[in-house]
């Protein structure tokens, strides 16, 4: 081999891994690499919207159209990360109508996003995601692994995700449906909607509103500080609820043959209604703070509810 074929082989080879050009604005992309090696694909996106696929084949594809206001495009690989990156100028609106990508990568392998109002859609993806906007709406469907989905203003749709699951919102909404595994929800404001089968469930909500519908759970844990929760649940023999809220209202209604000790406490003046059993709530002799203790079959669940001012309801499906 010549000394000059020697020089342009591994010239030719990096060619091949990366992909890192000025583009023209609203240019029609379409590029692949192979996926040999790759465990983790970082995608930076700031505006438009990603839609990101699962799929059997050893490559990594993407396509669509850049945004008006794109100067380059980054798609390379590096070790064993892949980097897909859209730049804009320093001065672009993180509003501008942004990018329109599809990018096709083999669903064992793990995603990272990040995006500023750029609208995110996942599917079939089985490596772990995580993925962040500002204020982008997420959507995600047949995920699993370790998935951390968040938002500040952003809203979060999900369907059939399971494995360790993390849904964040500031000011968002979340709706997620048939979820299982370990779930965890945050927000600060917004309104939550789950129907979930998964055993351990972890809300914190501060001032947002939550309708939960679970069923089979081994643990559930609920802190809102002024906002309502209201939870159906079916509470598996031996497991737990634990709740505390500040001032907003929290009911829970069991399965019809709940077994579990019941011990709600109200701090300052929340009724505390049981419509499981003819047990009424016990007011302290001296101040306004009051307890409700019961047992409902053989006890070996365990439920605890405190509040400082708000609410709590107990009850039957």
């Amino acid at each position: 081999m010549t000394k000059v074929k020697v020089f342009l082989l591994p010239l030719l080879i990096m060619s091949t891994l990366i992909h890192t050009s000025n583009v023209m604005a609203g240019e029609e992309v379409s590029r692949s690499i192979s996926s040999e090696n790759i465990t983790n694909v970082m995608i930076d996106n700031r505006s438009g919207s990603v839609n990101v696929v699962g799929w059997d084949k050893d490559k990594i594809s993407l396509s669509g159209e850049l945004g008006d206001e794109v100067e380059s495009l980054t798609f390379k690989q590096k070790g064993a990360q892949a980097y897909i990156k859209v730049e804009y100028p320093n001065t672009s609106g993180w509003n501008s109508s942004g990018s329109a990508l599809t990018i096709f990568m083999p669903k064992h392998i793990s995603v990272d996003f990040t995006g500023v109002s750029s609208e995110l859609a996942l599917s079939n993806l089985h490596g772990g995601i995580e993925a962040g906007t500002v204020s982008g709406d997420i959507v995600a469907k047949d995920l699993s692994h370790n998935i951390e989905l968040s938002s500040i203003s952003g809203n979060i749709s999900s369907s059939d995700l399971s494995g360790k699951i993390s849904l964040s919102v500031v000011s968002g909404d979340i709706d997620d449906n048939n979820s299982q595994g370990r779930l965890q929800i945050k927000t600060v404001s917004g309104h939550i909607v789950s129907e979930s089968v998964a055993s351990e469930v972890s809300l914190n909500i501060v001032s947002g509103d939550s309708d939960l519908s679970l069923a089979d759970v081994v643990e559930l844990r609920v802190s809102t500080v002024s906002g309502d929760v209201d939870v159906k649940l079916a509470l598996k023999d031996k497991g737990l609820l634990k709740a505390s809220s500040v001032s907003g209202n929290l009911q829970f209604i069991f399965q019809k043959d709940i077994n579990a000790d019941f011990a709600l406490e109200s701090n300052v003046g929340g009724d505390l209604i049981n419509k499981l059993s003819d047990v009424k709530a016990k007011e302290a002799k001296y101040g306004p703070s009051s307890t409700l203790n019961f047992q409902m079959g053989d006890g070996s669940s365990t439920v605890r509810v405190n509040t400082v001012s708000g609410n709590v309801i107990v009850k039957g499906d």
